[in-house]
């Protein structure tokens, strides 16, 4: 195989203004700016990692996300109250066996989740 991720795009109304969240929210950067069309976000600290794309799209969000971004941490709590200070809305808590989770959405209403493993 001869394939790698290169990143992961969400659709939104707004990439420029939704990068000013996600800039914060994963302390990433501007890598990239296509005329507001497209904006690519990438860590500086190690650009290898996959980037986020911010794409614009004319439709609104509808329904559930098909796809969502999910992020791991020790401290789910203050990770959760961190976003919400800079603009995500609080969703519904969820727990299985050795993971509990919170569904959250961005200024823009894309869905993602900030998970703690437990035991």
């Amino acid at each position: 195989m001869n394939l790698n991720m290169g990143g992961i795009t969400i659709d939104c109304a707004e990439p420029r203004t939704l990068a000013e969240f996600w800039t914060k929210a994963l302390d990433l950067e501007v890598a990239f700016d296509a005329e507001g069309y497209f904006v690519q976000l990438r860590s500086a600290a190690d650009p290898a990692q996959p980037y986020l794309g911010l794409q614009k799209v004319p439709e609104e969000r509808a329904g559930k996300n098909r796809v969502h971004l999910d992020f791991a941490t020790a401290d789910r709590e203050a990770e959760i109250e961190r976003l919400v200070a800079l603009g995500a809305t609080k969703g519904q808590e969820h727990t299985v066996p050795g993971l509990t989770w919170t569904v959250l959405q961005d200024p823009e209403g894309n869905e993602f989740c900030v998970g703690s493993p437990h035991s």
